[in-house]
């Protein structure tokens, strides 16, 4: 009685009424297998040891804290660490070696020099930044690394939800080519662009549909490929926007632009992709900028970087006034959660401008 406890009075209940919490010497027999009596533990250190056990146990993880499986936590992920390459920049290296491979080594390119490189006195700049991509050269490049995902693959892994033979998009049979060949950059392009033209997306949604896509080929284990391309885009596509989105696209408005998808189908499209991700929505500042920079890389090298500007009076007046605007951003978000200083104030009205 009292606040003695010992393992011959204590109840086999713990602090916590439904769970159960078997005394000391039946944790040693079941571990040992040996009957013999054990020496009881003093009383405060069990009741500490329980009420730790106890409070762990019914802790509940967030979903963005849950520990990752053992198979993923041994290779960082390119779309959760920002530290980690991604994929479609990995199979474009490939494609490049196998083509210097197949040429001669002291080829020399005739193709006319035409970057312009910025000095002392002149800047040069294109219209891109990280917080608003050029629109048409981001897409170009969303489908440029969708294409190398096709073509550098490893197999034709797939899931039937994304099967575009098993959910046909269109009316009709398709040819038997069309889901054996990889399809050109300028189709995959033209796919894309009249998707996010439909549903009024910007460029940053393309980055993190390509991102949502990686994730899902790396969670599920499958390859992008002719069959399902498609289905898979349009499922990062459907998710990019109503995560991130202000304003929510319903699925009844992808249905039209699809004459043979029906509101159930995309409805369980986007189910099944949900737990494909292990409804893993997050993207971090620094992993969005990673896959920015990495496009604008296989853009540069495929031709696709925007034309340069000469860095004027005026110019440079509008990236100081795209600056401010994005500080005045930041300063709202923050003053929701914590008031400002007097000093952050000052710093904000005298920010300096972006360039990138």
């Amino acid at each position: 009685m009292g606040n003695t406890l010992n393992c011959c009075v204590c109840p086999k209940w713990g602090w916590h009424r439904s769970r159960v919490w078997p005394c000391e010497s039946e944790i040693c027999e079941a571990a040992t297998g040996n009957t013999a009596p054990v020496a009881p533990v003093p009383a405060a250190v069990e009741s500490t040891e329980f009420a730790f056990e106890a409070v762990e146990s019914f802790h509940v993880h967030h979903i963005h804290d849950r520990e990752m499986p053992e198979d993923r936590a041994l290779e960082p992920n390119p779309s959760d660490d920002p530290r980690a390459s991604t994929i479609f920049l990995q199979k474009y290296q490939i494609d490049v070696q196998e083509k210097r491979k197949s040429r001669c080594t002291n080829h020399l390119s005739t193709k006319p020099l035409t970057t312009k490189y910025s000095s002392c006195s002149t800047i040069y700049l294109d219209d891109s930044t990280v917080s608003q991509p050029h629109f048409t050269t981001t897409i170009k490049s969303v489908a440029l690394a969708i294409y190398y995902h096709m073509k550098k693959r490893d197999a034709d892994k797939s899931l039937d939800i994304f099967d575009e033979q098993l959910h046909p998009l269109a009316r009709g049979k398709m040819p038997k080519e069309y889901f054996e060949c990889v399809p050109k950059h300028k189709f995959i392009y033209r796919f894309v662009h009249v998707l996010f033209k439909a549903t009024n997306l910007t460029a940053e949604f393309a980055i993190v549909t390509l991102i949502y896509t990686e994730r899902l080929l790396s969670y599920a284990e499958i390859d992008l490929c002719p069959t399902n391309w498609k289905r898979i885009v349009i499922g990062a596509i459907l998710l990019t926007s109503k995560v991130w989105k202000d304003v929510t696209i319903w699925n009844r408005e992808y249905c039209k632009l699809f004459v043979n998808a029906s509101i159930e189908d995309i409805n369980e499209l986007e189910r099944q992709f949900l737990q494909l991700i292990d409804y893993n929505i997050k993207v971090s500042g620094s992993v969005y900028a990673k896959y920015y920079f990495d496009l604008r890389s296989l853009a540069k090298d495929n031709s696709l970087h925007l034309p340069f500007y000469l860095l004027n009076k005026e110019r440079a007046q509008k990236l100081q006034a795209v600056s401010r605007v994005e500080d005045t951003k930041i300063f709202y978000s923050a003053t929701m959660r914590r008031s400002f200083s007097a000093d952050n104030f000052i710093t904000l009205q005298r920010s300096k401008p972006i360039i990138s």
